[in-house]
Formats: structure tokens, sequence, C-alpha cells
């Protein structure tokens, strides 16, 4: 039973560390003439993910593009940042409780 929950938990925690750096890379490039967004669609490729595939990078359709070409929105980066830290706090915290329910349940049975 824990060995289904951990493994979806790590493809979660995985999936959200692939989207941590798409974003972090959208805002670094901000500037950069020419740019396009990329993001993951995080349903689909959460639901992927437990057959074991990588997510695939998609660019987020109906940005604004400025006259560089570039159509990174900084307060959708900040937002998608923010949302994916909560996430990941979120599984880990879900993860600890669980392995302290089985540490409990080992400790008990002695």
């Amino acid at each position: 039973m824990f060995q289904g929950l951990a493994l979806n938990s790590e493809h979660y925690m995985s999936l959200l560390s692939a989207r941590q750096k798409l974003v972090a890379s959208n805002i670094a490039n901000a500037d950069t003439p020419g740019y396009h967004t990329q993001d993951i669609n995080f349903q689909v490729e959460f639901e992927n993910a437990l057959g074991g595939q990588t997510p695939t990078v998609i660019e987020p359709a109906g940005l604004a593009v400025k006259p560089d070409g570039n159509n990174v929105n900084i307060d959708r980066e900040a937002r998608l940042l923010a949302e994916n830290a909560l996430r990941f706090s979120i599984a880990s915290n879900f993860a600890r409780a669980e392995l302290n329910s089985v540490k409990t349940a080992i400790q008990e049975s002695k």
C-alpha cells in the first residue's frame, strides 16, 4: 500500500521540480527577444508520469507577445512559482505524514 503512495508522491514531486525549472527559465528569459514561455500541462503530465513518461514541454496559448517577440508574463510566472512551491510543500508534508504513520505502526508492533 505505502509503496504505491510513495511512487505517486515521487512522480508528483518530480513533476513539480520539472515545472519549477521551466518557470525559473521563463523568468530568466523575460527580457530575451523572441523567447517564448514554456510550461507543462500539469494534470495531463501527472497522469502520464504514472506511466513513467517524462513531461512534455508546451508553449501556453493566449499570452501577449511583446514587440521583441517575447511572451513571458512576469506576473504569471510569479504566480506559478508560488503555486508550485505551495504544491511541493503540501506533497512533502503528505509524504512526511505517511512515513510517520509507517514508523509509528512499526514501533507499536514491537
